[in-house]
């Protein structure tokens, strides 16, 4: 099964429509879109605008493949699942976005294991298949909280100087 993601805050429907045309190409495969306030609605994938946080952990936890957009939530989430990820970029010049940064993101992530990154939406069903046919290895998981150390330390940093 594939879940796919837009995130909560913005439109994506070059990503939403291309996700729906793989979809009606392979329709062996269960394909499922979380669109959000985007004006294309899906065809040929089951979807919502917004998934409840329980529905989309759990969507997350039973897909083969997550396939959303360069959002930090999305990358997060899908690292302390270990679920390989296949992300688009948001375009600002398409006014996907108000800024360029999940171009940043890219580059920042680029080397992840188990992550695949396109800024492209032929690419992006070319991937779909391919990650489908040969899933990426995946790294180790990302913990959900900060070692205790790491809590301790800024801790010791917020808390008020004691007065002696």
């Amino acid at each position: 099964m594939i879940f796919a993601s837009v995130g909560s805050m913005l439109p994506f429907d070059r990503f939403v429509r291309a996700v729906d045309e793989w979809a009606a190409a392979h329709p062996e495969t269960p394909v499922f879109l979380q669109i959000g306030a985007g004006a294309y609605e899906p065809q040929h994938a089951e979807w919502a605008r917004i998934v409840p946080h329980a529905d989309y952990a759990k969507r997350l936890r039973e897909c083969d493949l997550f396939v959303a957009h360069v959002g930090m939530g999305s990358i997060l989430q899908a690292l302390e699942a270990r679920k390989q990820m296949l992300l688009m970029v948001r375009d600002r010049g398409r006014g996907e976005h108000t800024t360029d940064h999940q171009l940043h993101t890219a580059r920042r992530f680029a080397d992840t294991p188990g992550l695949r990154i396109t800024e492209d939406e032929t690419e992006l069903k070319q991937l779909i298949g391919e990650l489908l046919a040969h899933p990426l290895p995946s790294g180790d998981a990302l913990p959900s909280a900060a070692p205790a150390a790491f809590i301790d330390r800024i801790s010791g940093f917020l808390a008020p100087a004691r007065q002696h």
